[in-house]
C-alpha cells in the first residue's frame, strides 16, 4: 500500500464515509514513524482515520531485512483484548484486514509521541518555561506540561488489566494455554532476544556508542556478572509465560496530549505482543523514563529529572492495584528492573539509541551516555532500582539520575 492507495482502499472497505463524502475529498499524509510499520492518515471534511500497514520488511531497513507482515495479527489481538479492560487508554480500532496486514484505527495526530515530547522540552531554544512546560514541542505542550503521576498510572493500569485478564489465574489451564499458543509471536520475539539480549554484550555491527563508553564497552564484553544476569533475563523472557504482555512499551509507543481540557494517554503499536513475563513491560517503561530523567539531569534540570523519574512510582503503584496479587509483587519488580537494565543497555550501546540522549548537546551528552551505562548495569545485577530517593535535595547522590559510586562497572555485583 502506498499513500495513493489509501483512499480507494477506505472505499473497498466501507469506510470512506467516517472522512468524506466522495475520494476526491479525502487528503492523505504519510506520518511513517517507527521502525517496523507504514502509517498513513486520511483526512476529509467528515473527519480523519489512521491507516497502517505491515510491510513484508522492517520498515526503517527495507527488504534486506524481511519480517512476516502477519505480526500485525498479534497487534490486533491484542488491541481486542484490552479494549475489554483499558479502552480509553487505547486508540479505537475501527477494522483490521488480515489478507492486506491492515489495521484502520483512530487517527491520534491531535497527540503527541511522549518521546518528541520529552527531547523537545530540553531541547535548545524550545526550553521549559518556568514552570518546566515545552513551548513548541507540539499541540499538547504548547498548552501544559506532562502530569507525569498521570501517565505513569495510565501505563500501570495498562500493563496490569492486560496481565490480570490473561494470567493463568483470570484464563485456568486450558484458556492460559491456547493464549499462549494463538499469541505465539516467534519472529518478533527473535528479534529481541538478538537485539536487546544479545548482540549489544558481544562485538557486532549494529552496535555503536558515545566515546565516553569506550573503556566500559570494552570491559562489558568480558564482563562474567553481566553475561550470567543477561542469561538469566533471557530464560525468564523465554520461558516465563506469565500473561499477554505488549512486548515494545517504550516512550515512542505512548501519545499524549489534552482533550476536552484533561491529559489523555493512549498506549500503541503492541506487535511484538506475546505471553511473556509480566515484569517486561513495566521495565521497558522504567528504563525510558529514567534515560529521560538522565538527559534532564545531565543539564542542570533536576527539578526536571526528578518529575519524569516519578512516572515510575506511580507506574508501579498503579500496576500493583489492577494486579492485585500481593505475593507476586516481589519477583515482578525484580524482573521489571531487570528489563530495564537491558532496555539500557542496548539504548546505550546497541542498535537503536534513545533520541533523550542523542539529541544531547556536549559534554551533556556523554555525562548522561555514561550514567545511563552505569544506571542499567546497577538494574541488570541487583534486580533494583538506583540507590535514589524521588524527593532528594536537588543534586545529591540520592537523585534518582545521578548514579553513585555503586554504578561504577569495576563494581562487583552487591550481595
Amino acid at each position: 500500500m502506498t499513500g495513493d492507495d489509501v483512499v480507494a482502499y477506505l472505499s473497498s472497505a466501507g469506510l470512506l464515509d467516517r472522512v468524506a463524502a466522495t475520494p476526491g475529498e479525502v487528503g492523505v499524509t504519510e506520518v511513517t514513524a517507527g521502525n517496523m510499520n507504514r502509517v498513513f492518515i486520511a483526512r476529509g471534511p467528515l473527519g480523519s482515520l489512521a491507516v497502517k500497514q505491515a510491510p513484508p520488511w522492517v520498515q526503517v531497513v527495507g527488504p534486506e531485512w524481511p519480517v512476516d507482515p502477519s505480526r500485525i495479527r498479534s497487534e490486533a489481538r491484542t488491541y481486542e483484548r484490552l479494549a475489554e479492560r483499558v479502552p480509553d487508554s487505547i486508540p479505537a480500532i475501527l477494522a483490521f484486514d488480515e489478507s492486506r496486514y491492515v489495521l484502520v484505527m483512530e487517527d491520534l495526530s491531535d497527540l503527541d509521541v511522549l518521546r518528541d515530547v520529552l527531547v523537545a522540552e530540553l531541547a535548545p531554544g524550545s526550553a521549559a518555561d518556568a514552570e518546566g512546560v515545552a513551548t513548541d514541542s507540539g499541540a499538547f505542550a504548547a498548552t501544559a506540561g506532562i502530569d507525569f503521576a498521570d501517565l505513569g498510572a495510565v501505563v500501570g493500569r495498562f500493563v496490569g488489566e492486560l496481565a490480570a485478564s490473561t494470567s493463568r489465574r483470570a484464563l485456568g489451564d486450558e484458556g492460559h494455554d491456547a493464549l499462549i499458543e494463538l499469541a505465539a509471536n516467534p519472529e518478533l520475539c527473535r528479534m529481541t532476544l538478538d537485539v536487546v539480549l544479545d548482540e549489544p554484550y558481544r562485538a557486532h555491527e549494529h552496535n555503536h556508542w558515545h566515546p565516553a563508553l569506550e573503556e566500559r564497552v570494552r570491559a562489558l564484553y568480558g564482563d562474567e556478572d553481566v553475561a550470567a544476569a543477561v542469561a538469566g533475563v533471557r530464560e525468564v523472557f523465554e520461558t516465563r509465560h506469565e500473561a499477554l504482555v505488549h512486548g515494545d512499551l517504550h516512550s515512542g509507543s505512548v501519545m499524549l496530549g489534552r482533550r476536552d481540557g484533561a491529559q489523555t494517554v493512549k498506549v500503541f503499536d503492541p506487535e511484538f505482543s506475546f505471553v511473556g513475563p509480566i515484569g517486561l513491560d513495566l521495565g521497558l517503561f522504567w528504563a525510558n523514563l529514567e534515560l529521560a530523567a538522565i538527559a534532564a539531569s545531565a543539564l542542570g534540570r533536576h527539578d526536571v529529572a526528578r518529575e519524569r523519574y516519578s512516572a515510575v512510582r506511580a507506574c508501579w503503584d498503579a500496576f500493583a492495584r489492577s494486579w492485585g496479587d500481593d505475593a507476586s509483587l516481589a519477583a515482578i519488580e525484580a524482573d521489571a528492573w531487570r528489563f530495564a537494565g537491558v532496555e539500557q543497555l542496548r539504548r546505550a550501546v546497541g542498535f537503536s539509541h534513545a533520541a533523550d540522549i542523542e539529541t544531547l548537546p556536549e559534554p551533556a551528552r556523554a555525562e548522561a551516555s555514561a550514567r545511563l551505562f552505569d544506571a542499567a548495569r546497577y538494574h541488570l545485577l541487583t534486580g533494583e532500582p538506583t540507590p535514589s530517593a524521588p524527593a532528594a535535595p536537588v543534586g545529591s547522590l540520592a537523585d534518582p539520575a545521578h548514579p553513585t559510586d555503586q554504578h561504577r562497572p569495576d563494581q562487583h555485583r552487591p550481595e
